[in-house]
């Protein structure tokens, strides 16, 4: 486009000074070699224009007749360089698409027409092609050539990693990796595998240098390296709890900066502040995180922060959690944990159906299960819960890759991958009752709940005793014991001799005590409770 306009730029030129020489007429006389040479000045000026185009086509015309051998050369060349890389092309996708053959073909056509120190992908088309053909060894002594060269040095400690991985060299892995991390600490996968291997070695000093030597690099965002951060000075806090609570304590409070919803950051400070002595900091750092996000770790802690409380201390404190975070499960479930330790069986029971309203699952059923065992001791209610709990979802806990954990780690005891644990409902079958497959929600569950069975059709062990005089107990009940009722008999019958038959006597005295026999004369609230059971 630039030579066009300067084309068309010279002949309006050409144009303007000949019209111009035109408007104004002279002549112009030569003597030369004693002869007078006259003529117009436009004459002249055209001449002058003719002679310079010869002398630039004649010089053209000798410049190319020059630089013939050259040029045809240079085609050649170019033309056999660019077969060469069409070769490396097809190559390299045939590699790709796992063609053995074709890519081997490729690489033998591309050698042959371009150099390989010229062109180092063709190094990389047949590592790639050894590899497809099961040349493993082969592959590794090119991995190795590229590495002592500069530019493909990365190329090749990130073939020998993938191919030490692959053997199963964990610690030659390590060290590929850790080399590319030192030369280059903005690749991504040298820095996780290094970052991965110093977490399990339990490293934590050279794990966050290296994450921040990662974040000058660009590698991650603010975000997540602010993250990854947190998680390893929790980490390496944990470490330090027992031996250097104060240590401990800093680094947990310096994750709990960088990352305010982590969870294990806010219990591991607390913990580090409680053996400082401190109580009212660990209670502003527990409260300030159930208030982002209550989780059952932080309520355990915090009602268990102060070693000489009582039960009636801890239901305090739980309250004060439900206070921070009211209608929410996890607040109502260790307020009833709590009440039920405290023999407040009213209030246990109260806040555990409304968490079961809120959200069904296995461990609140199970709650009520302890509830009316400690309160009751109605077997049947006590084997409805049970029977909830089998069929009502799984609660959330730590899980990583499939794996369950009771507490959080800060990396995957699998691949090594650094903060895989998430507060999350495990993977499992999917719940129901083992019959038709349904959940039953926390509402419908306490709606079908069996009623209360009476004193007289209990067993004598479920009837709970009053207490002996001089006992106190917080909270009293008076519990009618009876005796059972006798047995009913069946009317005699007369045998052929004429005697009455007996019928016989069960070996224990009665009939087993089984819902799944049927007693004759049942009334109407025990078929009920048959029917349920």
């Amino acid at each position: 486009m630039i030579r066009i306009i300067v084309y068309v730029l010279l002949i309006l030129a050409l144009g303007f000074g000949f019209s111009w020489l035109a408007d104004r007429p002279g002549e112009l006389q030569i003597v030369w070699q004693g002869q007078l040479i006259e003529m117009s000045l436009t004459a002249a000026a055209t001449i002058i224009v003719a002679l310079v185009a010869v002398v630039m086509i004649a010089w053209w015309l000798i410049r190319t007749i020059w630089t013939s051998p050259h040029s045809v050369r240079r085609y050649f060349r170019a033309r056999k360089r660019d077969r060469g890389y069409q070769a490396l092309s097809t190559g390299l996708i045939a590699a790709g698409a796992g063609n053995a053959q074709l890519a081997h073909r490729m690489s033998s056509r591309a050698r042959g027409l371009i150099r390989a120190d010229q062109e180092p992908l063709i190094m990389m088309l047949e590592a790639q092609t050894a590899i497809i053909e099961g040349k493993h060894d082969h592959a590794r002594r090119i991995y190795e050539q590229m590495v002592a060269d500069p530019e493909t040095r990365e190329l090749g400690l990130r073939g020998l990693y993938l191919e030490a991985t692959r053997l199963g060299a964990h610690e030659a892995a390590r060290q590929y990796a850790e080399r590319a991390a030192e030369e280059a600490p903005y690749l991504p996968w040298a820095a996780t595998a290094t970052l991965e291997h110093r977490c399990q070695t339990s490293n934590w000093d050279e794990a966050i240098l290296l994450l921040d030597r990662q974040r000058v690099a660009g590698v991650s965002s603010r975000s997540e390296a602010d993250r990854m951060k947190a998680v390893l000075l929790t980490a390496k806090a944990m470490d330090l709890l027992d031996g250097d609570p104060a240590l401990a304590r800093e680094n947990a409070m310096n994750a709990l900066k960088l990352a305010k919803d982590l969870v294990p950051a806010a219990t591991t400070a607390a913990r580090a502040l409680l053996r400082e002595d401190n109580l009212r900091k660990a209670g502003s750092v527990l409260e300030s995180a159930w208030k982002l996000e209550p989780h059952p770790d932080i309520a355990r802690v915090y009602v268990r922060a102060r070693s000489g409380d009582g039960a009636m201390d801890r239901l305090k404190r739980a309250e004060r959690l439900e206070h921070l975070k009211p209608n929410n499960v996890e607040s109502l479930m260790i307020v009833a944990e709590m009440a039920l330790e405290a023999h407040d069986f009213t209030k246990a029971r109260a806040k555990a159906e409304a968490s079961a309203r809120m959200r069904s699952s296995e461990r609140v059923f199970l709650l009520l299960a302890d509830i009316e065992d400690a309160e009751t001791g109605d077997q049947a209610r006590i084997r409805y819960w049970m029977a909830q709990a089998l069929k009502a979802p799984r609660d959330p806990a730590w899980v990583a890759e499939g794996q369950v954990s009771e507490k959080w780690l800060p990396y995957s005891p699998i691949t090594g991958k650094l903060d895989a644990f998430e507060w999350k409902v495990p993977y499992a079958q999917v719940s129901g009752s083992i019959e038709d497959g349904t959940v039953v929600s926390g509402a419908a569950a306490l709606a079908e709940l069996p009623a209360l069975a009476k004193a007289d059709q209990m067993k004598p062990d479920q009837v709970k005793s009053p207490p002996a005089a001089g006992q106190t107990t917080e909270k009293q009940e008076s519990v009618k014991v009876v005796t059972p009722k006798p047995l009913p008999t069946t009317p005699a019958t007369k045998n052929a001799n004429g005697a009455k038959d007996v019928p016989p006597e069960p070996f224990f005295g009665r009939p087993p005590d089984d819902p799944g026999v049927r007693k004759p004369g049942n009334t109407a609230d025990e078929k009920a409770r048959m029917n349920i059971l």
